[in-house]
């Protein structure tokens, strides 16, 4: 489906587009686990651009999955003004489900990280995801991850049968730094889960493409997000009234394209199958000379000092910033992290163990070669990650073109829906 140009008369437009984008999805079954209220507004941007397409999907679950803030009160927060909206909104389509319905698959999520076995407890949300993949129903579960993965990996770990029922696309990059063990419990331990991985992809929604006028990321909102409904003006007050909406890709991924062959293109992007060697694992100090491979994974199991107690006190720290569990059995001390761009990474130990004080190292991350890049691997025939060709980035993201040539097309059709939230449908 190609967006019509805005010039098209309105109505006419909105119309069709109901239907277009109702008929491309086919009714697909959604969750979404969002970090929203944390630290980047985004996510409240792309949860206002999920409810005004609420009735193109079959909408299951809403999951709050923070890292250290945020709640399911802040999911709440956008639905107050769906609410307000929704009179407007249901004049356009009779499938956009309530706002009590919306509030009752409101779920809240892990809200502490998992220690190093990326396990924790099951959560009101991963209950909902086993739930929902459980349910009688031929279609795929997707779920779409816009924060932390503990829900999923808590979900699987629980329930290991929904495994082949749900298709997730992660929007990685720094989510998957903050949660690398929970990434890594379900890399191992379901290698062939249909997974996307999206480390660099999903920038193209907000960085490339057609920025001239009206498409710019300030431009837009202020011609077409601002005074439209109770959403529009809290979309408007978030980010200095700047687009980014950077978890929206994986919505796009079941609007407008085909979710079961991520390699083909679609409003979410176009993937390639992973390959091997994305995880090194280090049993010993490191230095600056080596290597790892950038949004890989690098996992350090290092010899315990003599003597250690099982419960002292230990975390790592990586560039002072990031500090990561530490699995200690007494004989090995074992910690992982995912580095999100190239360059030099430092890390260090913080704890109250004497013969551990000021123990650290180094290592580079660096972008994988081709000769990597090129082989699928035989060990996840179903997981996806961002395309390395150069000719598909987009200001150094990989794959980022995939989508961002959609840019226009995708914003048009969000404009026409903003429209929804302020002017009921034309008598017909």
């Amino acid at each position: 489906m190609q967006a019509f140009p805005l010039r098209v008369g309105l109505a006419f437009l909105l119309l069709a587009g109901v239907a277009s984008v109702a008929a491309a999805a086919d009714r697909r079954r959604v969750i979404v686990s969002t970090d929203i209220g944390g630290s980047d507004p985004d996510d409240f941007q792309s949860m206002v651009h999920l409810l005004v397409y609420a009735d193109a999907i079959d909408l299951e679950g809403i999951v709050s999955s923070p890292f250290n803030q945020g709640s399911k009160r802040d999911i709440l927060r956008v639905i107050d003004c769906y609410e307000r909206d929704y009179p407007n909104l249901r004049t356009w389509s009779d499938r956009y489900p309530t706002p009590q319905v919306l509030r009752a698959m409101s779920r809240q999520g892990a809200t502490t990280r998992p220690d190093a076995s990326g396990i924790g407890a099951a959560t009101e949300g991963s209950n909902c995801i086993v739930a929902a993949a459980r349910r009688d129903d031929p279609r795929p579960l997707y779920v779409l991850v816009w924060g932390s993965i503990a829900d999923v990996a808590q979900a699987l770990h629980d329930a290991p049968d929904i495994a082949p029922k749900i298709r997730v696309h992660f929007i990685a990059g720094p989510n998957k730094m903050w949660n690398v063990d929970s990434y890594d419990y379900i890399e191992r331990n379901f290698p062939n889960l249909h997974l996307i991985e999206s480390n660099g992809t999903y920038f193209g929604w907000f960085v490339g493409g057609d920025q001239s006028g009206q498409w710019s990321n300030r431009a837009f909102v202020s011609k077409h997000i601002a005074g439209h409904g109770a959403l529009g003006e809290f979309f408007a007050g978030l980010r200095g009234g700047e687009l980014k909406m950077g978890d929206t890709p994986s919505l796009g991924w079941v609007l407008h394209g085909e979710p079961e062959d991520p390699s083909k293109p679609g409003w979410g992007g176009q993937f390639v199958r992973v390959w091997d060697g994305r995880k090194t694992i280090f049993q010993r100090d490191t230095s600056e000379a080596d290597e790892v491979e950038t949004c890989g994974t690098v996992e350090f199991a290092l010899p315990a000092p003599s003597g250690l107690a099982r419960d002292a006190s230990i975390s790592v720290w990586f560039d002072e910033r990031i500090p990561v569990p530490v699995d200690n059995d007494g004989n090995v001390l074992r910690f992982r992290f995912s580095p999100k761009s190239a360059k030099v990474w430092t890390y260090s130990f913080h704890t109250n163990v004497p013969t551990l004080g000021g123990r650290g190292g180094k290592f580079t991350a660096v972008d994988p070669p081709a000769t990597r890049t090129r082989v699928p691997s035989a060990l996840h025939p179903n997981w996806w990650i961002d395309d390395s060709d150069p000719a598909v980035a987009e200001d150094g993201h990989p794959g980022a073109k995939t989508v961002s040539r959609w840019r226009k097309d995708c914003l048009a059709d969000f404009a026409d829906r903003m429209h929804r939230c302020s002017a009921p449908a034309p008598a017909r």
